[in-house]
């Protein structure tokens, strides 16, 4: 089953030119310490998913570009060409000459429906070439003015007409101290509209990927094509082919909706966070040993204690040791920084896979209440490296982690509204105060829901 990816404005471009190409990479630059047949099972997936007929020994990936301006999506287009191994379809972009300023009014209330009908041709088309669509992969910011406000337009516009189609979008949450004044405005305007239509969002958040940059992958002036990549690595490690049962050796065919289905029980519950261990430069791995036990029990403490990398984790964490079943409530001490669960999924990758104990994700004092563990936790598994990664772990959670970084965000965008800063902005182009009133209160009630778990 395939999954079309729409990549709209310029860091969804970027970002997704990445993905595809460590999708190829991993599927057909390593051979993963796995039988040749093995190796052609798992690319036979991973191309049925994200790639389709092959032009000229090419593969073309399953995506749609979209931007307001043609300079990044022509660079996108001209790398992935000059790269002769895989490449974008012929007329699968769709660009103009005019951007929208950072303002999400313009990208969702003036480009949305002038170019409505294009764009939506455009993907109309990718999915007729798909033997099964599985769903819809959208990948956006939301801090700028067409990926965030198109992109918003655009899902809806892919809800309506694929209503039985998944759709995830990966939505990178902007850096704390952004250069766009208006960033916070934008993302919650953006949130909450995605919040009505999407069926998940997968949150990356910029400010831990530099951490990672810096601190794991040891690069000192880092640039925007180092995050793409953490970020393309994340991405690859969740949706790359996994077994699809314990004892099966054929590969997953819907991993979208077995995701879905795991992670998100409950429709007010849809933001989730990805997380990867070990994560290191290319030139350390030669000389790094890992086994599941260490690796394993660094993932479930990041889990817990909310640590994106395994470098400055608080061991200190510790889930509470019982709960108050006749009440449904945690105990009156519940360390305020525990970072409780809704529902996880680990996916684990690489040798003596068979081996690993994840006994530890079934802890019941990880979850909420109303889910019970055998339900809240989820396990992925191939034999097959990731990446060059001889073992590697990856954990996509809905859980607590994003509730103060929205928390943040939300207050920002109150304070500057509350004084009607840069209204006019987007009152010109028909965003009107009872919109950002209605953002403000849904979001407000997707903080109060996962703080109350």
């Amino acid at each position: 089953m395939s999954i079309v990816t729409v990549q709209l404005g310029q860091c969804g471009n970027q970002v997704g030119f990445e993905v595809f190409d460590a999708l190829y990479s991993d599927s057909y630059c390593s051979q993963g310490l796995c039988s040749k047949k093995e190796n052609e099972a798992y690319q036979a997936s991973c191309k049925e998913r994200f790639f389709s007929e092959e032009e000229n020994g090419v593969l073309v990936a399953r995506s749609v570009l979209v931007d307001m301006e043609p300079k990044v999506i022509n660079q996108t287009l001209s790398k992935a060409a000059q790269s002769g191994r895989w490449k974008y379809g012929q007329h699968a972009c769709f660009c103009q000459k005019q951007g929208s300023g950072n303002n999400w009014a313009y990208g969702y209330s003036c480009h949305g429906p002038k170019h409505e009908e294009s764009i939506m041709n455009l993907i109309r088309k990718e999915v007729e070439k798909c033997d099964s669509l599985h769903g819809f992969s959208i990948i956006m910011s939301m801090a700028g003015g067409t990926g965030s406000g198109l992109g918003a337009f655009i899902t809806q516009n892919l809800q309506d007409q694929y209503p039985n189609a998944l759709k995830m979008n990966q939505v990178i949450w902007p850096y704390g101290t952004g250069e766009v004044i208006v960033q916070n405005y934008n993302s919650i305007l953006t949130l909450s509209h995605l919040y009505r239509c999407s069926d998940a969002l997968l949150v990356h958040e910029n400010d831990a990927i530099h951490k990672i940059c810096a601190k794991m992958m040891n690069i000192r002036q880092i640039s925007f094509n180092n995050i793409n990549q953490v970020l393309a690595h994340q991405l690859g490690s969740m949706f790359q082919p996994t077994y699809s049962a314990e004892d099966s050796f054929h590969y997953r065919r819907n991993p979208l909706g077995d995701l879905m289905e795991h992670l998100v029980p409950h429709p007010e519950f849809k933001m989730l966070g990805v997380r990867n261990i070990p994560q290191m430069a290319e030139n350390s791995l030669p000389y790094s040993t890992f086994t599941w036990a260490g690796l394993l029990k660094h993932l479930r403490q990041m889990l817990i204690s909310n640590a994106k990398m395994e470098e400055g984790i608080d061991w200190q964490v510790r889930p509470p040791l019982a709960r108050l079943p006749a009440l449904g409530k945690m105990p009156f001490n519940k360390e305020l920084h525990f970072d409780t669960s809704i529902a996880n999924l680990v996916i684990l990758r690489g040798k003596d896979v068979h081996c690993a104990d994840l006994g530890g994700f079934r802890d019941p004092a990880l979850y909420t209440t109303w889910l019970k563990p055998a339900d809240a936790f989820s396990m992925w598994k191939t034999q097959r490296a990731f990446n060059k990664y001889e073992k590697s772990a990856t954990l996509v959670s809905n859980s607590q982690f994003l509730v103060k970084p929205l928390d943040t965000i939300v207050g920002k965008a109150w304070n500057m509204f509350a004084s009607k800063a840069y209204v006019y902005q987007y009152t010109k182009f028909g965003i009107e105060e009872e919109d950002f009133l209605d953002s403000f209160s849904l979001l407000e009630q997707v903080i109060a829901s996962y703080c109350n778990l």
